[in-house]
């Protein structure tokens, strides 16, 4: 499990316990966690995307605590496809589950109805004056003055979304917490791809020299084994990780 922080408190001398964690990546092997992944009433409608054979790819509980001021809490608009090194894009899913009520307030998510028919676009860490999180990238020269959805939820409402689809979430104004939980989701018999001298092979090699740092020796691994240790079979076969 992986536990990911604020950049505007990595120079704080004390921040309390839950304001310090911005997320929980790869719940995967966490099985109470894991049991949101496998809900019969989640994964009815993930099949539909991904067909029967479904495979739990990314999983977070997100914590998004208020903002300290510098807007950091903000996510920028992106794709999710940016992080996926497998296909076809219409066999992978997001669900995505509202742990409370969330509003424009304590920054709930921001969606640009129609994107999911597009392409997936070139992204970048946005030039944000406070800064940005690790791994929030944001769609290159991406244009504010589309239109677009916020998606207000109370708890146990829950969103369904396409990897091409663009969004994000603004900044937690709130004296609390945004709690959600999500699992990214493809079919089990899906393939990985070869990003590499793509748009994705900037990302790519950032999260790769993050594991290897991580394990703390020298491995060899790729973009696509990172992502096989990152998922879990939710029923049905499992072919994308068999090769």
């Amino acid at each position: 499990m992986t536990v990911m922080r604020d950049i505007a408190i990595k120079d704080a001398e004390f921040v309390p316990g839950e304001q310090a964690v911005t997320k929980f990546q790869d719940f995967q092997n966490d099985d109470v966690l894991f049991s949101y992944c496998a809900l019969p009433e989640v994964v009815e409608y993930v099949e539909c995307f991904t067909g029967s054979d479904v495979m739990a790819m990314h999983t977070m509980l997100i914590n998004k605590p208020p903002d300290s001021g510098k807007m950091t809490s903000r996510h920028p608009m992106h794709q999710d496809l940016h992080y996926f090194p497998f296909r076809p894009a219409d066999r992978i899913v997001c669900s995505w589950t509202a742990m409370q009520k969330i509003n424009r307030e304590n920054g709930c998510l921001v969606v640009v109805p129609g994107t999911h028919k597009g392409e997936l676009l070139v992204h970048e860490y946005p030039k944000w004056e406070g800064g940005v999180n690790k791994m929030y990238h944001g769609i290159q020269n991406y244009d504010p003055s589309q239109p677009r959805d916020h998606l207000e939820m109370e708890a146990g409402d829950t969103v369904f979304f396409h990897p091409l689809l663009i969004h994000g979430s603004g900044a937690n104004r709130s004296k609390g917490f945004r709690k959600s939980i999500s699992c990214h989701y493809a079919s089990g018999i899906a393939h990985y791809v070869d990003v590499q001298g793509t748009e994705q092979e900037t990302i790519a090699n950032e999260v790769v020299e993050l594991v290897k740092k991580k394990l703390g020796r020298d491995v060899n691994i790729s973009f696509a084994d990172v992502w096989k240790y990152k998922s879990r079979p939710v029923k049905g076969q499992n072919l994308l990780n068999s090769t």
